[in-house]
């Protein structure tokens, strides 16, 4: 294909010189009137001129768009498996700026007379292999190395070297979506390199995280790198998904600074007795930031969600990213709650009854359980509790809540649409079923006993025992 080199779009004038037809008394007459004129603003200085065609500069942002969701997907599929903390944490913040950029970069594409249709069905097996062979990390610092200091890396620079090659005139529009991905890039990549050397300081050893680098940066330079246009060379043999291909995890990974407990929903169960009185302000209010910071589980499921329902519906990837997103501040504010209520975080045991029943489960009645149960129940008691909190002058609870609150009503709306690409079921049957599944699961683990033959959980129950 033809590039642009600043003449008619085709390239057909290129080299040719064609004649001005400028009248000297109308030039002079325009010298006059721009002296005349009082105000200098500052000058522009760019040019036209640009290396893309609309047709290649569409060709590469389609590539782009492709390893940016698959990238979201990628992800998702790792938040089960992720033991350390504070990378999970991360983690669900880089699935969502990953997913942005896909929709950044699919409405330029739709700008640029590509349909959402054909941009959402575009599939390239190469990138795949690719995704999968990344995904085939040993463990968390080889998957951040992939993630991070080859795709990611690669995807940055290509993108700087496209911003300094296309037409900064004619393409401005591409040139600012991909300004406003690297704003997420540049915080992504320095926290991934202090990531990486906190592993290598822990003892993680760097020439087998340096091996692997080495590896996946050969098989993504035989794809002709993040373009398709760079020289080729040969892949790397072997794969290590041609002798065992990926599956996501299923067990919830907690790193060893948590106490958890699986057997039961109920915090005081697990701690061995209370800490308050029941049903008293100081429990509910514990009860509550604890939830939150438990809410780690959340990040595990909605990024599984994001991987099993890959390439269904664009929409609904992209909520489940935003949503992921959302449960990582969740996390994060009820770690820093805890903090703030005079706690250190780690000494209140973790709660995995949630994820350790999603985790194997259909992703529809996973969903189900959090959208139709777990976020429907936060609603139903937080407005009380924010009232209470505001009568007993808990500045800390009311501002925290305040925040879940508009979140969880979004989460609820969007997960209406999310749950109909998952499954076609109606809602009576949906949530029968996934009572019957979490009531299997719950009796498994021992967190409900059931002394009949026939016995269903109630949404009650779910809602208490699981408690998003």
């Amino acid at each position: 294909m033809k590039t642009n080199t600043g003449s008619d779009p085709d390239g057909s004038d290129a080299g040719r010189e064609l004649p001005t037809a400028s009248r000297p008394a109308e030039r002079a007459a325009a010298g006059d009137r721009r002296e005349a004129y009082p105000y200098r603003f500052p000058r522009d200085g760019r040019q036209l001129g640009g290396h893309f065609s609309v047709q290649e500069n569409a060709r590469r942002l389609l590539r782009f768009f492709y390893f940016e969701r698959r990238l979201a997907q990628a992800l998702g599929a790792w938040t089960l498996s992720i033991p350390e903390f504070e990378v999970k944490l991360e983690t669900g913040r880089h699935i969502f700026y990953h997913a942005d950029a896909a929709r950044l970069l699919r409405e330029r594409l739709s700008e640029q007379e590509m349909r959402p249709k054909a941009i959402d069905e575009f599939r390239d097996a190469e990138i795949d292999q690719l995704i999968d062979e990344l995904l085939s990390a040993a463990d968390t610092p080889e998957l951040l190395v992939g993630i991070h200091q080859v795709l990611g890396k690669a995807l940055e620079t290509t993108y700087r070297h496209h911003i300094d090659n296309t037409d900064p005139v004619t393409d401005v529009p591409t040139i600012r979506v991909l300004k406003r991905i690297l704003s997420d890039y540049e915080p992504m990549r320095e926290w991934a390199e202090l990531a990486i050397a906190a592993y290598l300081e822990g003892g993680i050893a760097e020439s087998r995280l340096a091996a692997w680098r080495w590896h996946l940066q050969k098989l993504l330079a035989s794809l002709g790198g993040v373009t398709g246009a760079a020289p080729r060379n040969s892949a790397p043999s072997p794969l290590r998904t041609a002798t065992k291909p990926f599956q996501r995890g299923t067990v919830p990974q907690r790193d060893v600074r948590f106490a958890t407990f699986k057997n039961t929903g109920d915090y005081d169960t697990a701690d061995g007795q209370a800490r308050f009185p029941k049903d008293s302000y100081e429990s509910l209010r514990l009860r509550f930031i604890r939830t939150q910071r438990d809410e780690v589980d959340a990040i595990e499921a909605f990024g599984t969600f994001l991987w099993d329902i890959r390439f269904l519906d664009f929409q609904a990837e992209y909520d489940l990213a935003r949503v992921t997103w959302d449960e990582a501040r969740h996390t994060e504010i009820g770690h820093r709650a805890l903090l703030a209520a005079g706690y250190d975080p780690f000494e209140l045991r973790n709660r995995l009854t949630g994820s350790t029943c999603r985790g194997p489960m259909e992703p529809a009645y996973a969903m189900a359980e959090i959208n139709l149960f777990g976020e429907v129940g936060v609603l139903k008691t937080i407005n009380g509790l924010i009232d209470t909190a505001r009568e007993k002058e808990d500045s800390l609870l009311v501002h925290i809540a305040d925040f879940i609150r508009s979140d969880e009503r979004t989460h609820v709306r969007k997960g209406q649409h999310i749950l109909k690409c998952m499954t076609t079921l109606g809602a009576p049957e949906l949530e029968l079923k996934t009572r019957e599944l979490f009531t299997e699961c719950l009796v498994s683990l021992g967190a409900v006993k059931s002394d009949m033959d026939l016995f269903i959980v109630s949404r009650e129950d779910i809602e208490r025992l699981v408690g998003e």
